[in-house]
């Protein structure tokens, strides 16, 4: 069973920026790889940024290219995520997750994201 907290969200104004982490549980944690998403008020869960077991591989959605970073600390079972120049849209519910899968690459989607932490709330105001 693999357990995922994120923390670091809260309220900023727009073009602030925000650290979130994910914690997660086990010693085979640093073998899988992570994606962050998000969830809006009304909207449907929507893919953010993913990152490889290992760290080498990144992706990230077109509306957070350029001022989103995801990075990750295997020593520390942390996955992180820098978000720059926010905006108002990017308030949500942010929520990391995995396959558990060793060795994985990087997500893209919500598919086979089987464990997900209970998220937290970024609030961009204008």
């Amino acid at each position: 069973q693999v357990q995922l907290v994120e923390s670091g969200g809260g309220l900023v104004q727009a073009g602030g920026s925000l650290r979130l982490s994910c914690a997660g549980s086990g010693r085979t944690f640093s073998t899988y790889a992570v994606g962050w998403f998000r969830q809006a008020p009304g909207k449907e869960r929507e893919f953010v940024s993913g990152i490889s077991w290992s760290g080498g591989t990144t992706y990230y959605a077109d509306s957070v290219k350029g001022r989103f970073t995801i990075s990750r600390d295997n020593a520390k079972n942390t996955v992180y995520l820098q978000m720059n120049i926010l905006k108002p849209e990017d308030t949500a519910v942010y929520y990391c997750a995995t396959n558990a899968r060793k060795y994985g690459t990087s997500p893209r989607d919500t598919t086979g994201m089987d464990y997900w932490g209970k998220g937290t709330l970024v609030t961009v105001s204008s």
